[in-house]
């Protein structure tokens, strides 16, 4: 959970310079997809990678050439030089992206560069634990808006790096989630750190081919399907002035413990094949403490949605190196008494048969179709608290290669950004690697990053002792 003691610290920063492509680029103006036009993309989705100072021999090339030590070269040095090798490949990212009056995103490809802060902080990484559980607040610190805006429209992309006293150091990456998904954005951010490395080039090549996930639009499509606002579960805690952000550690033996009940209750049930992923276990779990820490109305809906990315179902398949949205949602809809009431295997089964029923082309169709019809609307969805948007990074190996010939990352975390509200959103992220190397008690464990009005997240808290310490679906249900 989050460490609220306060650490000073003094922090010093340098001008803010545009980092261009390294050689001359393109100049054109690109389309999006459906997807990425969706209007509750539209934002800069903000994100801290930390890693851990070396004193020992780097494995980049080109440090290794010059007889450099990452102490001899400043990490803000190599980190804007990778992202000026990057731009080369990823060249729409340097220039300015706005939405038209048609209601559709375009990109001019310009080179106009991307906006780059460099600075330094009086303290070390440890008296942060390595941001692995500090408060949003602080977190803000270490990464950087920059609202500028010209006739050509806003920066998809902004990049800080902040040097800590112990020789370690965090880059803050924003970048516009109507350009990247989380996929594409891992591609990228890998790219720059190969580059860093030593590469000539990127090992996955990107593609923009934007084209290719566009819908069509029809008057007899059907509606988003979670849009009668009455119907929606209410809480009287929203709206909320004040939101906290917490993130929960669950180890490899409590999601163990939680898959292993509730396929005892498939068996009971005599239900087949009651196994369950972790993401199904562990996300009807989390839905159903939401719905009780927000105290919701019984009688009222909410809906459980989880991020899917198509790129292993869609057919033909997207190419290698796509890096624009490539995601639909797999929804799950109940009432708040069965969500609240019922077996919570039931639920876990539901989440698996959307996923399965998501994954395949007439509904990826069926889905674009119906988002084409939502952004010509103009559309932006607010449910005021009644769905669960779940989106899994664990998936994305950034905690796993990315090193920049330092010592390898030790953390990421996203600092929350209000896609449909900032109490819907709830990530799944690897573990920290400090808690790994120092016990191994997170291996294999689940970090979950959730957002509560301050009125309910005591009781998520207690929901989420109840998943630690509990031996029985029973004691876990009347907690």
């Amino acid at each position: 959970m989050a460490i609220h003691r306060k650490t000073k610290f003094l922090l010093e920063k340098k001008d803010v310079v545009l980092v261009v492509p390294a050689k001359p680029t393109p100049s054109e103006v690109l389309y999006f997809s459906t997807m990425d036009n969706d209007y509750n993309l539209e934002l800069l989705c903000q994100t801290l990678y930390v890693y851990q100072g070396n004193t020992s021999s780097p494995n980049c090339k080109n440090h290794d050439e010059n007889g450099l030590t990452p102490l001899q070269l400043e990490p803000a040095l190599v980190v804007k030089e990778a992202l000026s090798k990057a731009l080369i490949h990823y060249y729409p990212l340097a220039g300015k992206l706005k939405r038209q009056a048609d209601g559709r995103l375009q990109i001019t490809c310009n080179g106009d560069g991307v906006p780059f802060l460099e600075a330094t902080v009086d303290c070390h990484l440890s008296s942060l634990n390595y941001f692995d559980g500090i408060d949003v607040e602080t977190a803000k610190n270490f990464v950087f808006d920059w609202p500028t805006e010209s006739k050509y429209g806003y920066h998809p992309l902004v990049l800080r790096v902040t040097k800590f006293s112990c020789g370690g150091f965090t880059i803050g990456m924003g970048l516009s989630h109507s350009v990247c998904d989380g996929f594409g954005a891992a591609q990228f951010f890998r790219a720059i750190t190969e580059l860093a490395s030593g590469k000539n080039e990127p090992t996955i090549k990107p593609v923009w081919e934007r084209e290719r996930l566009v819908g069509k639009f029809s008057a007899e499509d059907d509606p988003f399907p979670f849009m009668d606002i009455a119907s929606l579960a209410k809480s009287p805690f929203l709206p909320a002035a004040e939101i906290s952000h917490e993130c929960f550690n669950v180890d490899d033996e409590s999601i163990r413990k939680l898959k292993m009940l509730l396929t005892q209750e498939c068996n009971n049930d005599q239900i087949p094949n009651g196994s369950f992923t972790t993401l199904e276990a562990l996300g009807a779990y989390i839905w159903r403490a939401r719905y009780r820490a927000l105290r919701q109305n019984a009688d009222g809906k909410t809906m459980f949605c989880l991020t899917m990315g198509i790129r292993n179902f869609i057919n033909p398949p997207l190419p290698d190196g796509y890096y624009g949205n490539g995601i639909v949602p797999a929804n799950v809809e109940l009432l708040g008494r069965d969500l609240d009431d019922g077996p919570l295997y039931k639920v876990a089964v539901l989440i698996k048969q959307s996923k399965q029923m998501n994954s395949n082309n007439e509904h990826i169709s069926k889905t674009l179709n119906m988002l084409e019809k939502l952004n010509q609307q103009k559309m932006k969805i607010e449910t005021h608290g009644a769905s669960l948007v779940l989106t899994d990074w664990r998936q994305l190996r950034l905690l796993e290669e990315e090193d920049f010939g330092w010592k390898e990352s030790v953390n990421m975390i996203p600092l929350p950004w209000k896609m449909f509200g900032y109490v819907d959103l709830c990530i799944f992220m690897p573990p920290c690697r400090i808690n790994n190397n120092n016990s191994g008690s997170m291996r294999g464990g689940v970090r979950v990053l959730v957002s509560l009005p301050e009125a309910a997240m005591e009781r998520f808290k207690t929901e989420m002792l109840a998943l630690e310490i509990s031996n029985n679906i029973a004691e876990i249900k009347t907690s």
